[in-house]
């Protein structure tokens, strides 16, 4: 008798099918880490991917290439602006300064000569940055001045036109 009802209702059973969620587009990366997971299962020996590793570069000593955190204060009279640029020397550091912008290049080199006997390695790697943020107000990038200490890049550029605060009161 239920299964009259059902029929006569026009409910349907759920199946277990019909009950899981509807499967989700894979990012490129994991579609990836997918494919070489089925690879190294079905054909090649486990853990080859490890023993490649011991060919690759020693990673912790390549110099990061990643874009430096950077503060902005905007101050009555002037505009500062902190860079973290760790493992920078200033000779690095090229910095450009528009009337409403900044820019901060950076380019570190590294050379490692290693000879023992008649072994002899070389690695050589380069790595840069260029990071330009817009600044809060118009300012005279011809007074600017610079310094760098402990990693931290500090410009403190004088506005062209003093801003004035005033206070809101909250209703």
């Amino acid at each position: 008798m239920a299964d009259k009802e059902k029929k006569e209702t026009g409910a349907v059973e759920k199946t277990a099918e019909a009950e899981k969620a509807p499967a989700t587009a894979l990012t490129p990366f994991e579609e990836m880490d997918r494919m070489m997971h089925r690879l190294s299962e079905g054909f090649l020996p486990r853990g080859w991917l490890r023993r490649m590793r011991w060919e690759w570069p020693d990673w912790p000593e390549m110099p990061a290439l990643r874009m430096p955190r950077v503060d902005v204060v905007d101050r009555d009279e002037d505009v500062v602006v902190k860079a973290e640029v760790p493992g920078m020397d200033k000779k690095d550091l090229d910095i450009s300064v528009t009337e409403n912008a900044v820019t901060i290049k950076g380019t570190k080199k590294r050379e490692k000569k290693e000879e023992k006997g008649e072994y002899y390695r070389r690695e050589i790697s380069e790595s840069s940055f260029s990071r330009t943020v817009a600044l809060p107000a118009d300012v005279d990038g011809s007074r600017a001045k610079a310094s760098c200490s402990d990693g931290v890049l500090e410009l403190v550029i004088p506005k062209l036109k003093k801003s004035t605060r005033h206070t809101v009161k909250v209703n």
